[in-house]
């Protein structure tokens, strides 16, 4: 009885689960019935229009024109390679859109080929949002809802144009401290400016830390006192350290040098300028030379007449008692000379000082208790202007600051500034035929006045404007509405930037790096692909020449490659072992510029579309990785040279990073005047 009620309830739910799985079945069907065609729809479409680059075609409207607005209306053919994105309709923009985004994000790349989690994934899931994100910045841009949102900020920057330029502005030290140690000059400094602090150094403390001061044997520690006072740019970056315009450093117990010493330098994108120091010994030309060097020598060491470095007292002064009769037995037999006056070191510890700091023609001055102690004079990078904040922090107590003299008109300190809307400065159209290099440049959403500056400077090489050689640059969106706004129209005019959408972030540079090598390889078609940053110069002619050394049938990887290199876990730039779990890295070039050839350029876009390319934060440690295993199929030729230079410049150099934008120009000047690779450091 039991058992016969059993089997009939289990009867039931047999049939019912197979109903349940025939309705599936049913709508299963009825799904790929209206799917199906609208994916053979959508791909015979595209097949007509050619080749759709991978992140040519990214964005709903894309962003790279080739000529301007009028020129494309006129003849709306696109060029090879590029499809018109003019022509589509924004439903199937917004496709391409969700087309691409799935294919870079698609949740099986959180996961290794053979099932195992990635060690990258965070990574991944990171872009993931960041492209997201970007997708909705971007809507509202097309949509017109950013302008709108951001149209009263800017009528409110308009009308605040001038309110902000006093005459002088005076600060208490407790009113410094509260503002975190800086005052702001709101429009810089202009010729005659002054600016005067009183304050007291501390006593000195035991310091153990051997980059500060070298330890001498049996030693465990040094007693230090020091300082910084800084003019900053800060307004001339935007999410970044501010440039150092002058970085005024004294060191009351000395360092390496073991006596009292003041050092001056300038520091633009971390890389810092050639120290002048002051050790206590007056600054003068060499009288038993030639008068004509003497002139240059006198014009090298002095600033608007004043010595580099004033003389004070130091341990080591010759005051023997042979040199004081000699000056007696001259000064009886009427060789007079000037007498000279000689200063202690302008600061002790626990007294208080008065410093200013004065603006001059040819440099800044800096007077302590009224006596003239250095000149600085200006170095190629920085302007008056851009001195737009002072920062002093260390080992002192700061009582007042008085700064007098400043520029009453408001300086334009707005990105527009530096966009000369000029047909000079345009991008060529892209050629018919494959070009020899292709140079990515990196970019950030608010870096206008660098990439103006390569726009006026490298970009107008011969090869750049015969199109024989395409540059363009690669920007990610940027945080505030405002800077994609000027972005977008900045892109719309000189038709050299290539938009990649997903929101800027330091850990999502290697995207960008994947889009110039795609574009390199689909879109011109180069025989050689460049990756270099919007700080960096390059030698355009020179680095062809360097890559051609290579046997044309050799796959090759050039730059300033660094071997063995180990991650380092701990401070700023600090790697987790989930991030990089390997003890080494591979060989890789130096991020400032490099050079792969097209088959490597293909191999990394081809795994990338297939989900097998393995990403990591530094861009650059990520192309060495590639490399390697691309290397592992076919030999590559790895090109070790460092006139890739890292940091700064070198004489005869074929790139060089780290470049504000009035060296860039300053460098260019150079090239087309003397035809030699000068540096236009800053010194």
């Amino acid at each position: 009885m039991k058992r016969g009620k059993f089997e009939s309830v289990l009867t039931l739910s047999r049939l019912r689960m197979i109903q349940f799985l025939m309705g599936v079945l049913f709508l299963y069907i009825l799904f790929m019935s209206f799917e199906i065609p609208l994916v053979f729809r959508t791909a015979d479409s595209e097949s007509d229009e050619g080749s759709i680059g991978f992140f040519d075609n990214a964005l709903p409207k894309h962003v790279l024109l080739e000529t301007d607005s009028e020129e494309f209306n006129a003849a709306s053919q696109p060029s090879r390679g590029v499809s018109n994105s003019f022509s589509r309709t924004p439903e199937r923009r917004m496709r391409e859109f969700k087309k691409v985004s799935g294919l870079f994000f698609n949740e099986s790349m959180l996961e290794d080929i053979d099932g195992t989690k990635d060690e990258f994934s965070v990574l991944h899931k990171t872009a993931k949002q960041a492209w997201a994100v970007g997708k909705k910045v971007w809507e509202e841009l097309e949509s017109g809802e950013a302008v709108a949102s951001t149209k009263p900020e800017t009528n409110k920057r308009a009308e605040n144009k001038s309110e902000s330029c006093p005459h002088s502005i005076r600060m208490s030290g407790s009113d410094f401290l509260k503002r975190g140690q800086l005052m702001v000059l709101p429009c810089g400094l202009t010729l005659g400016s002054h600016i005067t602090v009183i304050g007291v150094p501390h006593w000195a403390h035991p310091e153990n830390d051997p980059k500060i001061a070298m330890l001498k044997e049996g030693e465990e520690s040094l007693m230090v006192s020091q300082f910084l006072m800084e003019l900053q740019g800060l307004k001339t970056v935007d999410g970044e350290d501010p440039p150092r315009i002058l970085h005024f450093n004294p060191r009351l117990k000395g360092d390496w040098s073991g006596r009292p010493v003041i050092e001056m330098n300038t520091c633009y994108r971390m890389q810092w300028g050639s120290a002048h120091r002051c050790e206590g010994w007056k600054s003068r030309a060499d009288e038993e030379t030639s008068s004509l060097f003497t002139i240059i020598y006198v014009a090298f060491c002095e600033v608007d007449g004043q010595v580099k470095c004033e003389k004070w007292i130091r341990d080591d002064d010759d005051h023997s008692e042979e040199s004081k009769a000699a000056w007696w037995l001259n000064r009886l037999m009427g060789r007079t000379k000037k007498v000279s006056f000689e200063w202690p070191y302008p600061f002790t510890e626990g007294k208080l000082f008065v410093l200013t700091i004065q603006a001059g023609f040819e440099g800044y001055h800096i007077n302590i208790d009224g006596n003239h102690i250095t000149s600085f004079p200006y170095r190629t990078g920085f302007a008056l202007e851009d001195a737009t904040g002072l920062a002093v922090n260390g080992n002192v107590d700061v009582h007042a600051i008085f700064a007098a003299s400043l520029p009453t008109s408001h300086p334009s300190f707005a990105p527009q500034k530096h966009l000369e809307m000029i047909n000079k400065w345009r991008a060529p159209p892209l050629p018919d035929e494959h070009v020899e290099l292709f140079i990515g440049i990196l970019s950030a959403g608010n870096h206008f006045a660098e990439r103006m500056a390569v726009r006026k400077s490298w970009m107008q090489h011969k090869l750049i404007k015969s199109s024989k050689v395409v540059a363009r640059f690669f920007v990610a969106l940027h945080g505030r509405k405002e800077v994609n706004l000027d972005l977008k129209k900045e892109a719309e005019y000189f038709g050299d930037i290539v938009i990649v959408p997903y929101m800027d972030a330091y850990d999502l540079v290697v995207v960008k790096t994947v889009a110039i090598c795609e574009y390199g390889v689909r879109t011109v078609a180069a025989k050689y692909i460049m990756k270099c940053d919007d700080d960096t110069f390059v030698r355009v002619d020179a680095v062809i020449k360097e890559a051609k050394k290579v046997n044309r049938d050799k796959s090759l990887y050039i730059g300033n490659i660094n071997y063995y290199h180990k991650p380092l876990r701990y401070g700023k730039w600090a790697v987790t072992y989930e991030e990089w779990p390997e003890e080494d890295y591979p060989p890789y070039a130096n991020g400032p510029g490099y050079i792969v050839s097209s088959d490597i350029g293909q191999f990394i876009v081809n795994d990338f579309e297939k989900h097998m390319l393995r990403l990591f934060k530094m861009e650059d440690v990520s192309m060495g990785m590639w490399v390697e295993k691309f290397n592992s199929t076919k030999p590559v030729e790895y090109v070790h040279s460092l006139k890739f230079c890292q940091f700064g410049c070198i004489e005869d150099y074929l790139i060089a990073h780290y470049q504000s934008p009035r060296q860039m120009i300053c460098m260019w000047d150079k090239l087309q005047k003397q035809g030699k690779p000068q540096c236009c450091n800053m010194r």
